[in-house]
């Protein structure tokens, strides 16, 4: 066998690779000793892969005695790269206290170290062994970990996308009381992700978080009854939920709740309360306020009309992806609102929004007659 050759020769991958062999019984039985001799072997001349492996079979006892104080000793080797050099040094510090907890088969500790490699928290940001230690988490009943595993199979976050699999996982966090996880399961439902579409279980299990605390939710439930998504339509209630979802602090829940006091939804109709929250959900980065913001100011709703700042925020929502942003940025380069005319931009943003399905620009491209520009194609 070539592999088991190179590996007695002192390759250092090759022996990693067979430990592999050995643990998961690619090509040979399951032998956790003979997986442990290679990794050891591979793992004391400087193997970071095989000094992590070693570390999880001290901390679970596999082929050996469980030791917690080796586990974490390897652990640490492993992690000794030029990537800890800017680590900040009060999360390297909680790092490694989390991680002495985690090797004791501490859920919680278990999922903050999830997180820290996720965020590069006082070690280098790595999604597989992120899922790794959520997963560790999650099979031990934590609802956090479970909401977490749940959302690295939804994104492909160290492992592959499987939708499936992350509505199983949200359904446990939820059912364990995670108010994030319950959420999460709402949007399954909502949007048919994992399991079929159901818009009175999404509505049902958006109430439960929201009664949770749970902003996103909040703003979703608003969304619900503001639709007629699995409940009655309710304008009053969906304006209380996004209010709910504002103050807490969602962009989304703001950004609907200016919505709400722009076109009187539910409240009465308030141009500056309508501009406030606009405000608030473009700074926090939601595109659909940047122009919603950017209309305002073209306008002159609830802020005196300002057609440079107006352009200004059309941009921004613009380069995020927002449809109708990028129409009236075409607008404002077609007119010369806020900025000089050129009818090349206005053109080039007018196709933007309707390759993304905008009617009004597609209309705008297909009678173009500017006098300069790009031809009509």
């Amino acid at each position: 066998m070539k592999l088991v050759k190179l590996a007695k020769n002192d390759d250092l991958d090759a022996q990693y690779n067979l430990a592999l062999c050995y643990q998961n019984g690619n090509g040979v039985e399951i032998n956790y000793k003979n997986a442990l001799k290679w990794f050891l072997n591979s793992a004391e001349k400087g193997n970071k892969d095989s000094q992590f492996n070693l570390a999880i079979y001290y901390m679970d006892g596999l082929g050996i005695q469980k030791d917690e104080e080796k586990a974490f000793e390897w652990f640490l080797k492993s992690e000794q790269n030029e990537h800890l050099v800017n680590q900040n040094k009060n999360e390297r510090d909680e790092f490694e206290k989390q991680l002495k907890f985690a090797i004791a088969n501490n859920s919680t500790a278990q999922n903050y170290l999830g997180y820290c490699y996720q965020y590069g928290k006082g070690i280098y940001n790595n999604e597989k062994k992120a899922f790794e230690w959520y997963l560790r988490s999650a099979v031990t009943g934590y609802a956090e970990g479970q909401c977490n595993l749940g959302n690295c199979y939804r994104l492909g976050k160290g492992i592959d996308k499987d939708e499936t699999k992350a509505f199983e996982w949200y359904l446990k966090s939820a059912i364990a009381g995670c108010a994030e996880g319950q959420c999460n399961l709402g949007n399954c439902y909502y949007y048919g992700k994992g399991i079929d579409k159901d818009d009175t279980k999404a509505f049902e299990w958006y109430l439960k978080a929201a009664e949770g605390e749970d902003a996103m939710a909040q703003n979703n439930l608003g969304g619900c009854y503001q639709l007629g998504k699995g409940i009655c339509k309710d304008a009053t209630k969906a304006f209380e939920w996004y209010l709910k979802s504002a103050v807490a602090g969602c962009a989304l829940g703001q950004c609907n709740l200016g919505y709400c006091y722009y076109y009187g939804k539910g409240i009465d109709k308030d141009d500056t309360k309508a501009f406030e929250w606009y405000l608030k959900a473009a700074e926090g980065e939601v595109a659909a306020a940047q122009n919603n913001l950017g209309n305002c100011y073209r306008l002159g709703k609830g802020i005196d009309k300002d057609e440079t700042k107006a352009f200004e925020w059309y941009l921004k929502s613009s380069i995020a992806g927002c449809i109708q942003g990028q129409f009236n940025l075409g607008y404002c380069y077609q007119y010369g609102k806020g900025i000089d005319k050129d009818e090349t931009k206005a053109f080039e943003w007018y196709l933007k929004a309707a390759e993304g399905g905008n009617e009004l620009a597609q209309s705008k491209i297909e009678d173009y007659q500017f006098s300069k520009g790009i031809d009509k194609y």
